[in-house]
């Protein structure tokens, strides 16, 4: 047995202590770019990806799926779409996050001039789409022969056996491009002609794909997108330890940019199998981060096993209860500087530098920045974003309050049996490690995630840190008081209620 004298430490028992703000210490000239996966500065080979902001979204059912993805991703963040679900919906997921932009798209919502307005209406339903090009056979490869949009036909007024037909515009009311137009052009011909929609097809006449006007506002209006080399959103994806060997190629197939293993025991034989098998079968050509652990020791042990980020936080989520069921995390304060400790010595010994991401713990939106000024090169949030529009969690009204549905993956109701793999043969969970309510609804993702930026920018300033290299190493950090947390929050007065 060895007891460790030095307590465990929360991130709310920290503050950060101002530095010298000069006047090129503004929100606005403050860069949040960051790390995602590994790099060597040895090997100019070993192709690293960044993340925009240091933001990711948890890999849980109740947050990550393809609607938060494409809203987070819109802001320079990643979302991990959940793993406890089958592996054809996981890559359905992640499949609509990589159609949604790509300057180029391929139709996935098409109809036949046979078809009727219940067609459309059903397809609209199951795709979202309200623009549908009509070819000769239905596919997305046929003989273009017009285009249905929601302008077209009113539902209650046309019947619903009206043909595509009639309700069309047809292709010589359309403004089309031809195979090879570049985007700059095509988004060229959108302007001119003023409009949403330009088919690009071939000399034949056949569907090649879509270029859409909303995607071009879109990325005007968010100049921080994080996409990858074909101008598509990137997305992430967790994977357990029990099906990797379907479930990795299937969704490196369907387009994921990195995995992360989904466990709660990060530093085990089970989850450096998985990283053994992706170093074996695909190089350094497919990023995968891991954990959770709580140690430099232990993020040792998975780099090299071939890890690309590490995952630190053992039993901190608002959710999670493996500190009092099973007696095992650390504070999350003490695990992020340690491990950013072992890191650190890792990266001067070999050139090689792993990120590591802070997961969980968050009570407050300080609580990022201060984690961030631990080492942290991002973090990872689950509460946070289960409270927006976006996320999957069903919005109701209790006691006149609005709120949305969240639990823990270690909740029964997630049926994640496979994220606690200690080698045995069960399919259930023989006692819960999180638990399930509800979150305050906060509306949209981005109206929200602009504050914390901002939030998080304007305290660099205050500590003198232009970008968050400068931040990890310069940052002066003091523990506190229970008195000094006291005293920073209001007192001595009667809160004025509205």
């Amino acid at each position: 047995m060895k007891c460790l004298s030095e307590e465990s430490r929360t991130l709310g028992e920290f503050l950060l202590e101002p530095g010298r703000t000069t006047k090129k210490h503004v929100p606005d000239a403050i860069r949040l770019k960051t790390q995602l996966t590994k790099y060597s500065i040895h090997d100019p080979t070993l192709k690293s990806l960044q993340l925009n902001i240091p933001i990711t979204s948890a890999i849980m059912q109740a947050v990550s799926d393809d609607n938060l993805a494409i809203a987070l991703a819109k802001e320079g963040g990643l979302s991990f779409i959940f793993a406890s679900q089958s592996i054809e919906d996981q890559c359905s997921m992640v499949e609509r996050v990589k159609k949604y932009k790509a300057g180029f798209v391929t139709s996935d919502s098409n109809l036949k001039p046979t078809d009727t307005l219940a067609t459309i209406i059903k397809l609209k339903k199951e795709k979202g789409h309200s623009a549908m090009p009509v070819t000769d056979d239905g596919s997305p490869t046929g003989k273009l022969l017009g285009i249905v949009t929601s302008s077209d036909y009113w539902i209650g007024f046309d019947p619903n056996d009206k043909l595509v037909s009639e309700l069309m515009t047809p292709i010589d009311k359309l403004v089309c491009g031809y195979d090879g137009i570049s985007l700059s052009e095509a988004n060229d011909m959108l302007w001119k002609n003023r409009r949403n929609i330009l088919p690009v097809i071939t000399k034949e006449g056949a569907l090649k794909s879509l270029v859409f006007r909303k995607d071009y506002d879109h990325h005007f209006n968010n100049h921080n997108e994080l996409l990858d080399n074909q101008k598509r959103f990137m997305v992430g994806a967790g994977i357990n330890t029990k099906d990797y060997k379907i479930r990795i190629p299937a969704l490196i197939k369907a387009g994921v940019d990195v995995l992360c293993i989904d466990s709660s025991d990060g530093d085990s034989d089970w989850v450096r199998e998985v990283l053994l098998f992706v170093r074996k079968n695909y190089g350094n050509d497919v990023k995968i981060g891991a954990g959770n652990i709580v140690s430099g020791k232990s993020f040792i042990s998975l780099v090299k096993a071939g890890a690309d980020f590490i995952k630190v936080g053992i039993g901190g989520g608002s959710i999670c209860i493996t500190r009092e069921q099973k007696g095992i995390g650390c504070g999350q304060a003490t695990a992020v500087m340690e491990v950013a400790k072992a890191r650190d010595k890792y990266f001067k010994e070999t050139g090689i530098y792993v990120p590591i991401c802070s997961d969980g713990s968050i009570v407050l939106d300080n609580h990022v920045t201060i984690a961030l000024a631990m080492g942290a090169d991002f973090v990872m949030m689950g509460r946070y974003f289960a409270r927006f529009e976006e996320a999957p969690g069903k919005k109701m009204v209790i006691n006149g309050n609005t709120v949305k549905g969240y639990w823990g993956e270690g909740a029964d109701k997630a049926q994640n049996w496979q994220r606690y793999n200690v080698g045995g043969k069960e399919s259930t969970l023989k006692f819960e490690e999180g638990v399930e309510g509800y979150v305050p609804y906060a509306g949209k993702l981005k109206d929200n995630l602009e504050g914390l930026l901002y939030k998080i920018r304007s305290t660099m300033c205050n500590c003198g840190s232009i970008d968050l290299s400068h931040l990890r190493k310069n940052a002066v950090l003091r523990p506190v008081s229970l008195n000094t947390i006291r005293e920073g929050g209001f007192h001595d007065i009667i809160i004025k209620k509205e």
